[in-house]
């Protein structure tokens, strides 16, 4: 795992596929952009801590004006890259609701995420690692 390619996978999820719901999305790419996520944020929480200012820790996240604008710019492309790898595994988006249901949704949707997507050209769109 290079990371020049970790930030760069970030880097052009959140740039070139800001608003793009449509396709699908490989496995190492949506790890790679949750992984960078995962670190930015506790970077900023941690910047927030020594700063003084921010909320207390709720269901295990730290409330803050620093993360919550983080959490605020990251949205969009966080529900594309999900709903785009759901495509990759043969699902439609509509399943992140699944994410409303505390433990047992989420353990659904981590588990999607991480089986290997469907091989070949599905009703989503072509295959990503066939491109590659």
């Amino acid at each position: 795992m290079d990371p020049n390619t970790v930030v760069e996978t970030f880097r052009r999820i959140v740039t070139t596929q800001y608003f793009a719901f449509e396709g699908r999305t490989p496995r190492e790419d949506f790890w790679y952009y949750v992984l960078v996520y995962f670190v930015i944020y506790i970077v900023v929480a941690m910047v927030e801590a020594f700063l003084g200012f921010g909320g207390p820790f709720y269901g295990g996240f730290y409330n803050g004006p620093l993360t919550g604008l983080l959490e605020l710019a990251l949205l969009l492309p966080s529900l594309g890259v999900s709903a785009r790898r759901l495509h990759d595994v043969d699902r439609s988006g509509w399943w992140l609701l699944l994410g409303i249901i505390p433990v047992i949704g989420w353990l659904i949707l981590i588990y999607w995420c991480i089986q290997p997507g469907a091989v070949g050209a599905n009703k989503f769109g072509a295959d990503p690692k066939a491109a590659a």
